[in-house]
């Protein structure tokens, strides 16, 4: 037996905005559910069939809350999203041309290689579709029946199931066999899968902890960049020129990034039992402030990205030219309000992992990905054991993989499990045996702000249309604290409008913002963010400005390449 092993952590952060419309309780896209069933639901299987490989997996409390949305759908049967609605349509044939529009637009997203072209007759109703809009207009398609709607939307949510899923569930191995036709009979065994799977997913995780297999992490509230809103500024550490918002502070941030972090530690509480141990923040974004915040919550460790490691080591004169030396151990930092540990992902691996294996076969990339284990393992101080952190999205990968990325996880987890020097570990138990063997944290007295994201913060502010967004949000948060400010609220419209200030926060509208990104998910997300604004405003009992009304994104964007709404993984 080796003397020497690799301590590997994989952490798996499973997030989805929230996209429910504040006034009225109704899903504006289904992407929480479809992802629940298609890859929260493989992702705890995996885990489920391999006792010996341990993770962390990061549960955003926002996702955790519309998970629970969810499930209470399908316990009342008042479905509040229009594609479930839609499954569940008694006479499709009825549906209106709007409705049959809107069907057409959403049943066809998802990655064509891997979730369309498999199934023939799913390809058959995309074909019929084209040509149709292509040979007659679109003024054609009021004459596509009911049936072809039934068809469309039930193929839709078999596309959408994961690989477990159609192993083991009878009810998609039929409908997927059956191909066509399908009934409304059919239709509800459906829903009732699906709902079913909803209601285990937040189980089984906490099973999984339970049994001390994975460490559950959690994410400020509503997923906010955090530095941003403690300093605006603080983007330009990583870049010096960036243009900023016209707006100079975020008003109260940093009380708002602990009110972040505290309703996230008690949701995780109510949910799981006992205080969280350690956080991945939104899009991995640190800053030194961010951290004194988080150790004054009493949270034990943060996450981020490697070049946030390099630039602050860089910054500190240290040298980073070789990886073997800097790049795999948890690092402490001692801030104002108490020490708190941070882990960095290794980018190479992750991105292997959510960009290059999918072009691989499954046995072939989880053989590659050990071999570098074992490369950096030959490399690493033989008096110390490397810590790799192999941190990226849970859910946006899998569909760009042949089964959902079934055949690499069964390979990568089972070599994993055999191997004599890799120990999968989380990042609790990581710190907890460093520390009880007398292996010291390496200390970092400078921490550059910036992200997982090319190590800086560009990807949620610095455009003009991001900076825009910023500008709207400062004036409604001025707007907030003047009425908090008054006795104009209830306790009850106090509690909303501060809920909905945090919707608000979030950090997915600054990602979506900016002309790389596809037209049509940006106007959806800009048509989200100022409907949440908007919604901010009338719970303040104020009149909405203006220029909310206005499409904050003036870019002309990339055509969409058929792909479901994807961050990078």
């Amino acid at each position: 037996m080796p003397t020497q092993s690799l301590e590997l952590i994989f952490l798996w952060h499973m997030h989805q905005p929230d996209f429910r419309h504040h006034a009225t309780g109704e899903f504006v896209q289904p992407w929480v559910y479809l992802h629940g069933i298609k890859d929260y639901t493989d992702m705890a299987w995996h885990l489920e069939k391999h006792p010996k490989v341990r993770a962390v997996v990061n549960l955003v409390p926002i996702l955790i809350e519309q998970i629970e949305d969810y499930v209470d759908q399908f316990q009342t049967s008042q479905l509040r999203d229009p594609l479930l609605r839609a499954l569940a349509c008694e006479q499709p044939e009825s549906l209106p041309l709007a409705t049959r529009q809107e069907l057409l637009e959403q049943c066809f997203r998802s990655n064509h290689d891997k979730m369309l072209e498999p199934f023939t007759p799913y390809r058959r109703l995309r074909d019929l579709y084209r040509h149709i809009d292509t040979t007659h207009g679109k003024d054609a398609l009021r004459y596509l029946g009911g049936q072809y709607f039934a068809d469309l939307v039930t193929w839709y949510h078999l596309a959408w199931t994961g690989e477990t899923l159609r192993r083991e569930e009878p009810t998609v191995v039929g409908l997927m066999a059956k191909g066509e036709g399908f009934t409304l009979a059919d239709r509800r065994m459906l829903l009732e899968v699906i709902g079913r799977h909803m209601g285990q997913l937040i189980d089984r995780y906490r099973r999984l902890e339970q049994r001390g297999q994975i460490e559950i992490s959690t994410t400020p509230y509503f997923h906010p960049i955090a530095p941003l809103l403690i300093n605006l500024a603080s983007a330009r550490e990583a870049m010096p020129d960036a243009p900023l918002p016209e707006s100079p502070i975020y008003p109260g941030g940093r009380q708002r990034t602990a009110w972040h972090m505290q309703a996230a530690t008690k949701q995780f509480t109510d949910r799981f039992g006992h205080a969280p141990g350690g956080m991945w923040p939104g899009e991995g974004a640190v800053s030194w402030a961010t951290a004194e915040v988080a150790a004054a919550q009493g949270l034990g460790w943060l996450a981020s990205g490697e070049a946030v490691l390099r630039q602050s080591l860089n910054a500190l004169g240290a040298d980073t030219s070789n990886r073997a030396h800097y790049a795999y151990s948890p690092y402490a930092l001692a801030t104002a309000q108490g020490k708190i540990s941070l882990f960095f992902r290794d980018d190479h691996l992750s991105d292997l992992i959510g960009f290059e294996y999918k072009n691989w076969h499954g046995r072939d990339a989880a053989q590659h990905l050990i071999a570098q284990l074992d490369n950096i393992l030959a490399q690493s101080d033989p008096q110390s054991s490397p810590v790799v952190s192999i941190i990226l999205d849970g859910e946006n990968a899998w569909e760009h993989y042949p089964y959902n990325g079934f055949y690499f996880f069964e390979a990568l987890y089972g070599a994993l499990e055999q191997h004599p020097a890799v120990c999968t570990t989380t990042c609790s138990d990581c710190l907890a045996q460093r520390r009880a063997s007398g292996e010291a944290e390496r200390t970092l007295n400078q921490l550059v702000t910036g992200s997982w994201v090319y190590g800086n913060l560009s990807t949620w502010i610095g455009s003009p249309d991001k900076n825009r967004a910023w500008d709207l949000l400062c004036a409604a948060k001025q707007s907030f604290d003047l009425v908090m400010g008054s006795a104009r609220l209830t306790p009850a419209e106090r509690e909303a409008a501060t809920l909905q200030l945090a919707a608000c926060e979030g950090s997915d509208w600054y990602w979506w913002f900016g002309d790389y990104n596809p037209p049509q998910v940006v106007q959806t997300f800009d048509n989200i963010f100022r409907h949440s604004l908007t919604e901010l405003y009338r719970l303040l009992q104020l009149t909405p400005p203006g220029t909310l009304k206005e499409p904050i994104s003036r870019g002309g964007g990339k055509p969409e390449d058929g792909g479901a709404m994807r961050r990078a993984a």
